[in-house]
């Protein structure tokens, strides 16, 4: 069985202990042209805006990403370039954009313990961004931000410099996820399928605290049932395994992006 056929049959349990550094680069470039398929499905695109990296397994200096004015749509494995911190692309031959090598490039630099960084201008944390304030524990499925994001609230225009980009990675600390005011959300996970996922659940829990502000006054979850409801819902492991149905759809319906 290919590398590929794993990785359809597998998703993302295909990477395992023994990989090859080939064999881990290319299932993260799988899940990678997987979750732009899914940002994709779920309309996070906005023009040329938005972008998700995987860091390269063998140089830490350098992250695989989405070419400049690509339609998450169409993204495959094969189009994505591979960058280093210098903004130079080393693989591929596409543009990069400037403001996903300015913001990206300094959160891989700030967490080394991150492999994956994930944003996008999606409708909800677009508006949710405007409020200046974090998310609360409304719902289960906030509940694992809770406490576990930041606030990036300078918002300047378009990050065009790295300095921008390292005060984002200062915002995010060792969170999960960080909110940047009057622009919209910025997830991080071990994996592209957790990081992916966060923002697919954040995104939602935007959604979910405006309406529930819009119709009245929400109800919080305790401090103490949040934070075992993060303990459940917020690891890593879960944020892999929730990747997972969107990953087996998105593989059945294109397949095409594995070429």
């Amino acid at each position: 069985m290919t590398v590929t056929e794993q990785a359809a049959a597998g998703g993302t349990d295909a990477a395992v202990a023994g990989d090859t550094i080939e064999q881990e680069r290319l299932h993260r470039k799988q899940e990678l042209a997987a979750a732009f398929r899914i940002f994709g499905r779920f309309g996070f695109s906005e023009g040329v805006a938005g972008h998700i990296t995987a860091r390269d397994p063998e140089h830490a200096d350098r992250f695989w990403v989405n070419p400049f004015g690509m339609n998450f749509s169409q993204i495959k494995v094969s189009d994505l370039i591979c960058v280093d911190h210098e903004g130079t692309v080393v693989e591929g031959s596409q543009p990069v954009n400037r403001a996903a090598f300015c913001i990206h490039s300094q959160v891989h630099l700030a967490r080394p313990d991150v492999v994956a960084a994930a944003h996008a201008h999606s409708l909800h944390g677009k508006a949710f961004s405007s409020l200046g304030i974090r998310l609360d524990p409304l719902t289960q499925d906030a509940c694992a931000f809770f406490e576990d994001h930041g606030l990036y609230d300078d918002y300047r225009g378009i990050v065009n410099d790295v300095e921008e980009g390292s005060r984002i990675g200062a915002a995010l600390g060792r969170s999960k996820a960080v909110i940047l005011a009057n622009h919209g959300l910025l997830t991080v996970g071990e994996s592209v399928a957790e990081a992916a996922w966060w923002f697919v659940t954040m995104e939602r829990s935007c959604q979910a605290q405006l309406l529930a502000m819009a119709a009245g006054t929400p109800r919080l979850i305790d401090r103490e049932t949040a934070l075992v409801t993060r303990g459940q819902l917020g690891i890593p492991i879960a944020g892999q395994f929730q990747f997972r149905p969107l990953w087996d759809h998105i593989v059945g319906t294109d397949p095409d992006l594995f070429d």
